[in-house]
């Protein structure tokens, strides 16, 4: 289980704060606050980017982060393939998947998965590493399992055809007991570990 500390809003003194206490994964939603931070970062971090990726902001994406989870039309995906520095290691990608027709959070559908992992893994500088989602906040652990059921199934899928993916980011400070209990490896927590956001 990874523990992603979601330091988007937060400073980098308390970005610093965790990484000592041995956080080593943080996820940001917007370019520019997560550029600063990452070019102060005196530390050992892996970054994450976590937002709705605009076509305009793949080139800093690509060049500052060691992950991003986002990852929802082919477009995005090659750019930031092309725009991935060559001296620096494969992007570690994500598919974002819808888990609600009617939410707004971005993903694609669940029946264009396969299409877009074929896609993503024909390109050198990005390495495939699972699905992401983020369900529309509900009461109670059981409606909250609900998405995470289907997700998980999701995922076995993909796992038969690329068995080398290993990541499946779901469940957030108010819903990360439900994701764990069906199968999320790897958690994205920001209030319940930084405190309110300004």
């Amino acid at each position: 289980m990874v523990l992603l500390a979601v330091s988007k809003k937060h400073s980098i003194s308390a970005i610093r704060m965790a990484a000592a206490n041995g956080i080593t994964d943080f996820g940001e939603n917007y370019v520019a606050e997560a550029v600063g931070k990452i070019q102060q970062a005196d530390f050992p971090a892996k970054w994450h980017f976590i937002g709705r990726i605009q076509s305009n902001k793949t080139r800093e994406i690509a060049a500052h982060f060691d992950w991003v989870q986002t990852i929802d039309r082919i477009k995005v995906a090659r750019r930031l393939n092309e725009q991935r520095p060559a001296a620096l290691e494969p992007l570690q990608v994500l598919i974002q998947v819808q888990t609600d027709p009617n939410d707004q959070h971005g993903g694609i559908e669940p029946d264009a998965i396969s299409e877009l992992a074929a896609q993503i893994t024909e390109l050198p500088k990005l390495t495939l590493r699972g699905l992401m989602c983020i369900p529309k906040a509900c009461q109670g652990k059981e409606a909250q399992r609900l998405p995470f059921k289907h997700m998980q199934h999701l995922f076995a899928e993909l796992r038969r055809q690329y068995p080398d993916i290993d990541t499946l980011s779901m469940g957030m400070s108010k819903d990360l007991e439900a994701a764990i209990l069906e199968g999320s490896t790897m958690v994205r927590i920001g209030t319940a570990l930084f405190g309110p956001r300004n």
